[in-house]
């Protein structure tokens, strides 16, 4: 079994039981009992601007709820979007109401202030119809949906993924056109031939270019040779028939181009 990221706090180690017990009950207790403290000084500050029992009971909640529900929007809407900026200029605006009106009530109560003054009276106559206004806004406003995250948190989890290389292909040919099929090459004879002619010597080099001879080009050939005008019909008849016999393939050549039979 894999073992467990030492980042990660096991369970029974870390924060003490007690510490966990008081950060988990302790804060809706916290909670509970400030909003228990400001509603008195909010209260009296909404009977000061004129308002009387049992409006005034109106006053500590909401600029209580307003705060909170100022400060979870503000919270929980990603940066840049819309509505965060307004949230969160409302939660500051709340808190400092929040303060202010605690300040006043005891300003008044303890007599270092007089309450009977008309620009506190027109702030607070103010405060309703202001978070009020404030509140439809946010409701109207629409939250952006986020799409849940897909990273991967430790490397342990992380999926494994094999990259093969691509394997390079030969890029395809177009298709060749068809060729006449090739003639074996025409060899010179390894073994020595003994005409019984001495004239077909003349005339069997002229097979090297990979034709039949004819008639011209052998008429030609001996004379270079010096063997004088031979009749036709003893070039092709003897010497040509003699040069073949003892080399039955040079019979099956093509002919040369532009020969004479």
């Amino acid at each position: 079994m894999a073992d467990q990221n030492p980042n990660v706090p096991r369970p029974g180690t870390g924060t003490p039981w007690y510490a966990r017990l008081a950060t988990t009950a302790g804060r809706p207790a916290v909670l509970a009992a400030t909003l228990i403290m400001s509603m008195p000084g909010e209260y009296h500050v909404a009977r000061f601007a004129g308002w009387s029992d049992p409006w005034a009971y109106g006053m500590p909640f909401s600029l209580s709820a307003y705060a909170g529900i100022a400060a979870v929007v503000a919270a929980t809407r990603p940066k840049g979007a819309r509505g965060r900026v307004s949230a969160t200029t409302g939660a500051v605006f709340a808190i400092v109401l929040a303060l202010a009106a605690q300040v006043v009530a005891h300003l008044v109560n303890t007599g270092h202030m007089d309450h009977d003054q008309a620009w506190l009276i027109a702030v607070t106559s103010m405060v309703p119809p202001a978070v009020l206004a404030h509140l439809l806004h946010l409701a109207a406003t629409p939250t952006p949906v986020v799409a849940p995250s897909t990273s991967v948190d430790t490397v342990e989890d992380a999926p494994v993924v094999e990259r093969v290389a691509p394997v390079a292909q030969a890029p395809v040919l177009p298709p060749m056109p068809e060729q006449a099929p090739q003639l074996p090459p025409v060899e010179k004879p390894v073994r020595r031939i003994v005409y019984r002619d001495p004239r077909c010597a003349a005339i069997r080099p002229l097979y090297w270019n990979g034709t039949r001879p004819g008639t011209a080009a052998m008429r030609a050939a001996l004379a270079m040779s010096g063997h004088g005008r031979v009749g036709d019909s003893t070039i092709r008849g003897i010497l040509r028939a003699e040069v073949e016999e003892h080399e039955p393939v040079l019979a099956t050549y093509p002919p040369a181009l532009g020969r004479t039979a």
